[in-house]
């Protein structure tokens, strides 16, 4: 039963059903939480509004080194055993991770504007995020950089493997390097230094993000297998030409 889960055609037809309905239930929180995001956040009392920006970049900054790292663990099971689902998993959540440290990366500017007086910093925090984003571009660009698609898959995983270590420096840097970001106010010892009001609809966005992912993996999961067969079959027809 254990080796099912790693065949490409039982995955396929185990997580079909399921699309719609992570989708269904991605779009139901994106609602609430965006309505409590809205209407049942309080106003910071020196960032005024500017505070519910919270709601979108903290999710996504903590989707971005989240998927980072399911991509490089998927990279490492298939460099390891080979299995075909582990390659496609990384190749799928690649563009939706990337997109997340995009939407990082901007919210973390117009956040950055009225707080600092300036749209982008050097600082450890921002200039981790991006590298981040390189290594996201960087891994798409080898996985589709080769005729043999097995060859970049290869490549683009030995990359994804090296880039996890860039995510300690990213979550650490606010602690041991002088920088603009404020530092962790929920990840850490004890109790969380945010307001409830404000801790609810940043749990419930980041819940909705985890959601969307999961819909938009399952849909790009199933274009890359096909993808593949399609590039066996012609590489076979190639084959049988030659």
């Amino acid at each position: 039963m254990k080796n099912q889960f790693v065949n490409p055609g039982f995955l396929v037809n185990y997580i079909r059903p399921l699309t719609p309905w992570c989708g269904g239930i991605a779009i139901l929180l994106v609602m609430i939480g965006l309505w409590f995001s809205f209407y049942n956040s309080p106003i910071d009392y020196q960032q005024g509004n500017a505070v519910r920006i919270m709601y979108v970049h903290v999710p996504s900054a903590w989707m971005s080194m989240g998927i980072y790292s399911f991509i490089a663990i998927s990279s490492f099971f298939g460099l390891v055993y080979g299995h075909i689902t582990a390659f496609s998993l990384a190749k799928a959540a690649a563009p939706i991770g990337a997109t997340f440290t995009a939407i990082c990366l901007i919210s973390g500017s117009a956040w950055g504007k009225p707080m600092w007086g300036t749209w982008w910093v050097w600082d450890a925090r921002l200039t981790s995020v991006l590298i981040l984003f390189f290594f996201y571009i960087g891994y798409i660009v080898f996985s589709k950089s080769f005729n043999d698609f097995s060859k970049g898959e290869k490549f683009s995983s030995i990359l994804a493997i090296i880039g996890l270590v860039n995510l300690p420096v990213i979550k650490f840097s606010v602690d041991y390097w002088n920088t603009l970001h404020q530092p962790a106010s929920i990840s850490k010892f004890g109790s969380p230094s945010i307001h409830i009001d404000m801790l609810i609809p940043l749990l419930i966005m980041f819940f909705a993000f985890i959601f969307i992912f999961i819909h938009l993996l399952m849909i790009r999961l199933q274009l890359e297998l096909n993808n593949r067969r399609l590039n066996i079959k012609n590489m076979k027809s190639y084959g049988d030409l030659k």
